[in-house]
Formats: structure tokens, C-alpha cells, sequence
């Protein structure tokens, strides 16, 4: 074990961590990162739908949910030249770049016209401007990004050129709009090359893989893993966000078609696994362990950083307790894995083999709503999913217990040894 926890700390996080830093995983994460608050607004707007299936002379919720959840990949096509841009400083290109990755992506994805039949007038759109498109529009801002990148520095006029500087600009982003937006218009139009469906073919696989009980098992282990060495699980988020976002648009397009079983229904998404049954407390389900430090720690260390994190916790934020006492400790280290695994398998039996409780049917994804709170909307005020949510709470509990005991116990003898040295 020491040897294992040796190769960890010395060579292993040490990699993951250059990974983390990387240009593009930085670009990609904040970007997600930046769409977040239309993720949240749709949430409620979806949310709020409910009220139309009671109150039908209400206006639409699902309208709102449209200008916001479904256009996520629009904002990150946008976002991802613009962020890398500024990461890389080149601070003049940054907005024109984001315009042309946005364009570019709406070539990928070839709108289609709507017909506005009441008011005589003429729209677009495309189901994978919503999270269906998001590794399309993270794609074409890649390419986007780097050929604004690539001509970061050229120029058609002298340094000591007598035009002013915005016409300047205006001539030298002339280059990279042209050959992006041509690129696109080459590939599309006239090779006939189908980007976003060759591009959704690709990734199918791990969309599959990640609904299986095996693949949510290994993703959700890894999340705990890299989490329990103090580095943050976006390092995962180029991969896995665009899967659970889609994952919650397909459950809702199956919920409106009136398809919608427990054998097509998605269960890795943000809503399932943040505020429906697994994450009790943060990654790693870690509110029954703050509980365990305030109530039953005999030390004193731990029953203070318990009480410290308590409040953080019961919102669902853990990043006290992860970097106060799970981080490089052993003893902690092995049981928030297994939150990864047994709390995986634990939630897939009793949802998808023995339906037993409901897979969320709409978007609900204000993670720092406190449990069961949050599973009792997520389930449409399901009594079995709120009871089903503290099931997997008291599971969590049993998971860190031992570990628990064996750390405090470390802990106490450690303050007995300094009181004696005092």
C-alpha cells in the first residue's frame, strides 16, 4: 500500500496534474464553466413547466427553457476561440474569433428554416444547438481557435504603418475568417462531408458506454479518484460533460414524445448523479462523513473540521472536507473510491434492474440545493425517490464508518502523544 500511495504522490498525480494545466482543457473548462448559469436558468424554466400540465392558460415554460438550455452549443462555439484567445493573449482577436467559431459551427450542424406559420416570418434552428451538438461546437471552436491562433501575428501593414489601428484589424482578421468560414463551406457543401452526424456516429460508443452499469461505474470511480489527490474532475469534463448533457436532453425529448421507459432513460446526467441520489455532499458522497466528524469523532481536530464543514456540505459543496482530511490520506483516500463503485452499482440496481425508484424525467441541476430537497423535485415530489436518496445516504455512511473509526483513533493517540510531549 505505501509503495502504491508513493507511486501516486510522486508520479502519477504529478502527471494528471500537467494534463489538468493543459491549454485546451483549461480553454474547454472554463468555458462549460461560463454556460453554467443558462444550464441553471433552464433548469428552472424546465422546472416551472410542470405547472403547465396543471395551469394549461399559463404561457409556455418550455419557451424560455428553448433560449436557454437548447442554445448551450451556440455559447460554447462562441466561447471556446474567444477563452483561447485570451489564455494565449491575443486579446484583439478574441471576439471576432468567437463570431467565426460560432459560424463555423453553425455550418457543421446545417440549420434548418423554420416557418413561423402565425406570424409569416422565417427562423432557424437545429436540435444540436442544445447539448445534442456540444462536441460538434466544441470541435469547430478548437479549429476556429487555432487558426486565429495560427495568424495571432500576421499582419498586412507595416508596424509603422499610418492606419489606424481598427482598420488594421479589421483587414488582418480578413485571413482567418475567410479560410475558416471556407473550410467549413469546402467540407459541408461541397465535399458533402456530414460533420455533425459523422461526429455524433464517433462518440455513440462512449455515450452507450457511459449508460451501462459498468461504464457509469468507471467514470464516477474515476471522479472519485482523481478528486480524493486533490485535483479538481474537470480534468474529465472535455469527455464526460458533453455525454451527461445530452444524456438529459434525450430523457427530455423521450419525456415530450411520451416514449420515455426506464429501459431508454438516461441515468448518467448531471441531474441524476448531483441532485437526485448519488453526490449527498459533494463528488465522493461526503456529507455522511462531516456527519460522523461532528457526532461521532473523538477527536478534537476532526470534530472542529467537521462542524466547519458542515453547512458546506448540506449545500453540496465538499471541498473543505476533501482538502482538510481526504487528500493524500490513506485511510480516507479508499473509501471515497468506493463511493465511486458501491454507490454506482448500488443506485443502477434499484433504478434500472428493479425500478424500484424513478430516474428523473426533467432538468434540475442547482446541485447546491440540499438533499432530499433536491431528489424530491428532480422526481416530481416522488415519496420512494426522497426515501430511496436517504437509503443511499445511510449506504455512504456504512461505506466511510470504518475508515472513519480507524482515523480518529489515529487522530486521538496523535493528541494524547502531543499533550504528553507538552
Amino acid at each position: 500500500m505505501n509503495k502504491f500511495m508513493k507511486w501516486l504522490e510522486e508520479s502519477f498525480a504529478p502527471r494528471l496534474q500537467k494534463i489538468t494545466n493543459l491549454i485546451w482543457i483549461v480553454v474547454i473548462k472554463d468555458s462549460l464553466l461560463q454556460i453554467l448559469p443558462f444550464i441553471l436558468a433552464g433548469s428552472i424554466f424546465c422546472c416551472l413547466a410542470i405547472l403547465n400540465d396543471y395551469f394549461p392558460s399559463l404561457p409556455s415554460f418550455w419557451t424560455p427553457f428553448g433560449w436557454t438550455m437548447s442554445k448551450i452549443s451556440l455559447m460554447v462555439a462562441f466561447l471556446i476561440p474567444f477563452n483561447y484567445c485570451e489564455k494565449k493573449r491575443f486579446r484583439k482577436q478574441r471576439i471576432i474569433a468567437g463570431i467565426t467559431g460560432l459560424m463555423l459551427f453553425m455550418i457543421c450542424v446545417e440549420p434548418e428554416i423554420i416557418a413561423d406559420n402565425q406570424a409569416g416570418t422565417f427562423g432557424q434552428g437545429h436540435d444540436a444547438y442544445g447539448a445534442g451538438g456540444m462536441f460538434v461546437a466544441i470541435l469547430a471552436g478548437i479549429v476556429a481557435g487555432l487558426i486565429f491562433g495560427a495568424f495571432a501575428k500576421f499582419s498586412f501593414f507595416k508596424e509603422d504603418s499610418a492606419i489606424p489601428d481598427f482598420v488594421r484589424q479589421w483587414f488582418d482578421a480578413l485571413l482567418p475568417i475567410c479560410l475558416t468560414i471556407c473550410l467549413g463551406w469546402i467540407a459541408v457543401d461541397i465535399l458533402h462531408f456530414d460533420i455533425y452526424n459523422t461526429v455524433v456516429a464517433a462518440l455513440s460508443p462512449l455515450q452507450s458506454f457511459a449508460n451501462t452499469w459498468y461504464g457509469m461505474t468507471i467514470i464516477l470511480f474515476l471522479y472519485c479518484f482523481i478528486y480524493s489527490m486533490g485535483i479538481s474532475t474537470w480534468v474529465l469534463t472535455p469527455v464526460t460533460e458533453p455525454v451527461k448533457l445530452a444524456g438529459i436532453a434525450t430523457n427530455l425529448s423521450l419525456v415530450a414524445a411520451g416514449t420515455a421507459t426506464v429501459a431508454n432513460l438516461s441515468i448518467f446526467t448531471e441531474t441524476f448523479i448531483y441532485t437526485c441520489y448519488l453526490w449527498i455532499g459533494g463528488v465522493g458522497a461526503t456529507l455522511s462523513l462531516v456527519l460522523l466528524m461532528c457526532f461521532a469523532a473523538k477527536s478534537r481536530e476532526l470534530k472542529a473540521l467537521g462542524r466547519a464543514c458542515l453547512i458546506p456540505g448540506i449545500l453540496n459543496i465538499n471541498e473543505p472536507v476533501v482538502f482538510g482530511a481526504i487528500a493524500w490520506n490513506p485511510l480516507l483516500m479508499i473509501p471515497m473510491w468506493l463511493q465511486g463503485i458501491v454507490l454506482s452499482l448500488f443506485t443502477w440496481l434499484f433504478t434500472k434492474v428493479i425500478p424500484l425508484a424513478p430516474i428523473p424525467r426533467i432538468q434540475f441541476e442547482l446541485w447546491y440545493c440540499p438533499y432530499p430537497i433536491s431528489t424530491f423535485i428532480s422526481t416530481q415530489g416522488s415519496v420512494i425517490g426522497v426515501l430511496f436518496a436517504v437509503a443511499t445516504f445511510f449506504v455512504s455512511g456504512l461505506i466511510w464508518f470504518p475508515f472513519f473509526k480507524a482515523y480518529d483513533a489515529q487522530k486521538v493517540r496523535d493528541e494524547q502523544a502531543a499533550l504528553k510531549k507538552a
